[in-house]
This record gives structure tokens, sequence and C-alpha cells, in this order.
């Protein structure tokens, strides 16, 4: 009798890992989102200092690395409401894994990316648009990853 993973766990165990998925696309999009807007904001902290007046530049280029959180969120609430756990279980974890792992790195990449355009805006340079679509490089693979996310039948 040929034997498949599914086989090998009991349906309690592969519901477990489906809401242990679902919970780490969530809870790693929503940290690297926490991580990436602090390393913005401290240095739109210490931007301020030097220029108050480009406020509403540092609070754009700081509230960039949020949108890791939100796919994460949105990820979470349609594979919630979409999969029965019982049989999808394991597919839901290593997408929550896989996907959750890619928006963590991209928010802690947005927000170093973001940090230096705050910089750059603080020193006197305009450098606010170069920033957003330098900004916008790692937020592509976590909309993809959203995206792909969203395909898994």
């Amino acid at each position: 009798m040929e034997e498949t993973i599914l086989n090998t766990f009991s349906p309690d165990v592969i519901k477990i890992l489906g809401y242990f998925g679902l919970v780490l696309i969530l809870a790693l999009g929503g940290i690297g989102s926490a991580i990436g807007t602090t390393i913005a904001g401290n240095a739109a902290e210490g931007a301020l200092k030097k220029n108050i007046s480009k406020a509403s530049k540092y609070m754009i280029l700081t509230a960039l690395p949020a949108t890791q959180g939100l796919y994460g969120f949105v990820a979470f609430l349609i594979w919630l409401l979409r999969k029965d756990m019982a049989t999808d279980g394991l597919m839901l974890f290593a997408m929550g894994l896989g996907v959750g792992i890619l928006l963590l790195f991209s928010a802690i990449r947005q927000g170093k990316v973001c940090a230096n355009g705050i910089v750059g805006e603080a020193d006197g340079f305009n450098v606010q648009t170069q920033t957003f679509i330098y900004a916008a490089l790692p937020e592509f693979y976590a909309i993809l990853g959203l995206v792909a996310s969203l395909m898994i039948h």
C-alpha cells in the first residue's frame, strides 16, 4: 500500500499545522513590518533634529515597510475563510512559512532603504522619489509572495 505524507500525520496534527501556517504568515509579516518601520522611524527621529520641515516626507518613508504586515493579514483572512484545515493543513503550513519569511525580510530590507532615503532628505538632497523607486523593489517581492499565496489551490 502506497503511503503518502498525509497518512503519516493524524488529521488533528494536519489541522494544527494549517493554523500554525496562517499564524506564521500573519506574525512574520507583522514582525517584519514592525522592524522595518522602526528602522526607518529611528532614521526619521534623527532627521527631525536636522530638518523638521521635512517631517511629512520622513513619515511617508517610515510607513512604507508597514505594507508587508498588511499583506500577511490579507493572506491570513483569505486562507482562514477558504481552506479546510483538515485536508490543506500541510500546504497552508508550507505557504505560511515560505511567504511569511519573504514578508519578514522584505519589510526589514525596505526599512533600511527608506532609512537611507530619510537621511538623504535630512542632509538636503531631494531623494524622496528615488527612494520610493528603490523601496518598491523589496515591496515587489512581497506582492509576488501575496499573489502566489492566493493562487495556491
